[in-house]
């Protein structure tokens, strides 16, 4: 059974509460209801965490290291300047998914430029919750 970290980066645990034009009103407990489900569903298994803290993020990463077979990442705005979370993911070289629940390039011009990116197999955006599900389909080759 193929193992995923689905991980969230800052302030993506505020779903349901900030911004609702922009991300909605799901919460982050419905959208780790929507990804159990769907792990279910393709038979795989996911762990999903969430971290305001850099740091933390890059060593969940380097901790998938031999033990999982992707990741789907929502970097938040480090997305836009950690070279940390870029290097991490670049040094466990699996296939990982970046996700962004809003279109990012119809947002202000600083979210245009993605740093983390470059570490990624391939990137979602603007697509909603529903960029975590076909992130799952992709990796679990569905």
């Amino acid at each position: 059974m193929k193992k995923i970290l689905v991980l969230n980066g800052p302030n993506i645990n505020m779903l349901g509460i900030r911004e609702k034009n922009v991300y909605g009103t799901a919460t982050y407990a419905d959208l780790c209801e929507m990804i159990k489900r769907k792990a279910a569903e393709l038979q795989i298994e996911v762990e999903i965490k969430q971290s305001n803290s850099e740091g933390q993020l890059v060593d969940w990463i380097q901790e998938c290291y031999g033990k999982m077979d992707g990741i789907v990442m929502n970097p938040g705005a480090y997305t836009h300047y950690s070279v940390a979370v870029l290097d991490a993911l670049k040094s466990v070289n699996l296939p990982a998914v970046e996700v962004h629940i809003s279109n990012i390039h119809q947002r202000e011009a600083f979210r245009h430029h993605c740093v983390t990116t470059a570490g990624c197999t391939g990137q979602i955006c603007g697509l909603g919750l529903k960029g975590y599900l076909l992130a799952l389909e992709f990796l679990a080759g569905k």
